[in-house]
C-alpha cells in the first residue's frame, strides 16, 4: 500500500522510501484521493521512482490512472545524460494528442444543420478500430517524409496552410526522427491510417464555448462566449502502436544488459546514451510526427465538412488552428532543476505540456499569456481551454493534466451501459452522436471518466495551468 500524506489542497507526497530515487509527488484534491485514485496507480509513481536517472519528483496529474509500466497521468524526467527511456513511460498511443481549432460561428449559426454536419464529419473521417483512408495510401518514401516533417508534409500535400505550423507543438515535428529505426510491420500497420481518427477514446467534437473564466487570455487565444470550436484527440494510430510493441523486448533485454532491477518489467528502458536508447527516440520521434500529420489532415477534413454541411463560404466559416499539444512523449527538453539548468528527457504519459508565458517555444500571439493547454472531456462532458503557469516550470517539468481520466475499466463501462441507449441517452442533452459501433460508445459513458472539472480545478489551484474556457459538446463522432 502506498504511503503518502497531504501537502496541501492540491497535492499529496509519496515520501522516498525502499527502493525510490526520489519522492513521488500525486496533484489531487481530497475528492479525487477519496474515489478517483487507485492503489495500483499510487504504486506505478512510486516505481517510476526507482529508475536511474530520474531528477526530481515522480509525478502524477490529477486525471491518474493504471497504464502499461507508467501511470497514465505520469510525468518523470531523466537526466539527458545518465537517464533512461522507457516505452513506458511514453504509451502505445505516442503522440495521442489533441487540436483544438476555432470558428467565427455561433451555436446559432449551426442549430438548423448540426444532424447534416454530425453525418458529413461521420463521411469524410474514417472511424473505428483498423479504419483506413483509401485515398491516401503511402509507399515508403512518402511515410519516410511524414515521419521527417510531420504536419508541414500534410500542409505541402495540400492539407491546411503553413500558418497552421505557427501554433502546434514544436511546430508539429519533433527532431531527430529516423525512418531506419522502424520496423516494416509498422509502417504496414500505418501506411494506409494516416486521416483517420480511430478507435476508444478518441473523437472529433464539435462544441460551444459556454464559459469564459480568463476574458484576457481567451481573447488571446481567439476564444469567446457562444463561439462554436471543434476538438480532434487521436493519436500515430497503428503505427505508434507497433513501434511500442516492437521495442518493449528491445527494451527487457536492454535494462538486463544496462544492469538495471526494474521492480516492474513493464518499466523496461535503456539508457539514453545506449544504441537501444537512441533508437527507441528515433522511432518515438516517427511515430509523434506522423500523429501530427495525422491530426493535421483530420483538421482540414473537418473544414471541408463545415463547408459542405453549413452551405457557408471558408470566410464565414473563419476556422482556424488555436493549438495542437502531445499527450503521450518523450522529448529532451531544458529545465531549472535546483537552479541549474539542465537537460532532460521529460516523459508525458497522459499529460499535456503547459509552457508558461515568455517562454521561448510558446508561440508569438501567446507569449503574453502562456501556452494553451488543452484538456478533452468525453462524450457527455465538458473540455477546458488553461493557459500554462510559471507554477508548472517551477514543479512539474512544465506539464499538466491531459484530460479527465478513467475512473471504470472498459469491461465496466460496460456491465454499467448493458440495457442502456447512450445514444439516446445524450440526444436528450442536446449532443448528437456518431459511432461505428455501440461497443465504443458504451466503453465511453461519461460515468466511465473523473468529473473534468475537479481535474481542472486542481492543476489551476495549484497553479500548474489556469482555466480560461469550457466547451461543451454538441456533436460527437466517435469510432
Amino acid at each position: 500500500m502506498a504511503v503518502w500524506q497531504r501537502m496541501d489542497e492540491s497535492r499529496v507526497l509519496i515520501p522516498k522510501h525502499g527502493k525510490m530515487l526520489v519522492d513521488g509527488i500525486v496533484y489531487a484534491s481530497p475528492k479525487l484521493m477519496a474515489g478517483g485514485v487507485d492503489e495500483a496507480a499510487m504504486k506505478q509513481v512510486m516505481n517510476v521512482a526507482t529508475l536511474p536517472g530520474i531528477v526530481g519528483k515522480s509525478i502524477a496529474m490529477p486525471d491518474i490512472h493504471w497504464g502499461y509500466g507508467f501511470p497514465i497521468g505520469g510525468v518523470a524526467a531523466f537526466d539527458a545524460r545518465d537517464g533512461v527511456v522507457s516505452p513506458g513511460g511514453v504509451g502505445f498511443d505516442i503522440n495521442c494528442g489533441v487540436r483544438l481549432m476555432a470558428t467565427e460561428l455561433t451555436a446559432a449559426d449551426i442549430k438548423a444543420r448540426m444532424e447534416q454536419l454530425a453525418d458529413t464529419l461521420f463521411q469524410a473521417i474514417p472511424t473505428g478500430v483498423g479504419s483506413t483512408q483509401r485515398d491516401l495510401r503511402l509507399d515508403r518514401s512518402m511515410m519516410r517524409a511524414v515521419c521527417s516533417d510531420g504536419a508541414a508534409w500534410a500542409v505541402k500535400q495540400g492539407f491546411g496552410s503553413r500558418s497552421d505550423l505557427h501554433v502546434l507543438e514544436d511546430q508539429g515535428a519533433i527532431k531527430g526522427a529516423d525512418f531506419d529505426a522502424v520496423s516494416d510491420k509498422a509502417f504496414e500497420r500505418g501506411r494506409n491510417q494516416l486521416g483517420t481518427l480511430g478507435s476508444g477514446n478518441h473523437f472529433v467534437e464539435v462544441e460551444v464555448v459556454d464559459e469564459i473564466y480568463d476574458f484576457e487570455a481567451a481573447e488571446v487565444f481567439g476564444l469567446f462566449l457562444g463561439q462554436i470550436v471543434v476538438t480532434v484527440h487521436t493519436g500515430s494510430r497503428g503505427f505508434g502502436h507497433q513501434i511500442c510493441t516492437d521495442y518493449l523486448p528491445v527494451m527487457d533485454k536492454a535494462s538486463r544488459q544496462a544492469g538495471i532491477a526494474l521492480v516492474d518489467r513493464q518499466l523496461a528502458c535503456a539508457p539514453l546514451n545506449s544504441n537501444e536508447g537512441r533508437q527507441y527516440m528515433a522511432a518515438m520521434a516517427c511515430a509523434a510526427n506522423y500523429a501530427f500529420a495525422n491530426r493535421q489532415i483530420i483538421g482540414f477534413k473537418v473544414q471541408e465538412s463545415f463547408e459542405q454541411a453549413l452551405r457557408k463560404a471558408p470566410d464565414t466559416i473563419g476556422m482556424r488552428v488555436v493549438y495542437d499539444v502531445a499527450h503521450n512523449i518523450a522529448k529532451i527538453e531544458n529545465h531549472v532543476v535546483d537552479g541549474k539548468k539542465r537537460k532532460l528527457c521529460v516523459h508525458r504519459k497522459g499529460a499535456t505540456r503547459a509552457l508558461p508565458p515568455g517562454h521561448e517555444d510558446v508561440p508569438i500571439r501567446y507569449k503574453s499569456v502562456g501556452q494553451p493547454v488543452l484538456v478533452p472531456g468525453d462524450m457527455g462532458s465538458p473540455s477546458f481551454v488553461l493557459k500554462g503557469q510559471l507554477g508548472a516550470a517551477r514543479d512539474t517539468f512544465a506539464s499538466a493534466c491531459h484530460g479527465a481520466g478513467r475512473l471504470l475499466s472498459r469491461a465496466a463501462a460496460m456491465k454499467s451501459a448493458k440495457g442502456r441507449r447512450i445514444a439516446d441517452e445524450l440526444a436528450k442533452k442536446g449532443i448528437i452522436v456518431r459511432a461505428t459501433g455501440r461497443t465504443t460508445l458504451a466503453e465511453e459513458i461519461p460515468q466511465a471518466y473523473k468529473d473534468a472539472s475537479e481535474v481542472v480545478e486542481v492543476v489551476h489551484t495549484a497553479g500548474i495551468a489556469a482555466k480560461v474556457a469550457r466547451m461543451s459538446p454538441l456533436v460527437v463522432v466517435k469510432g
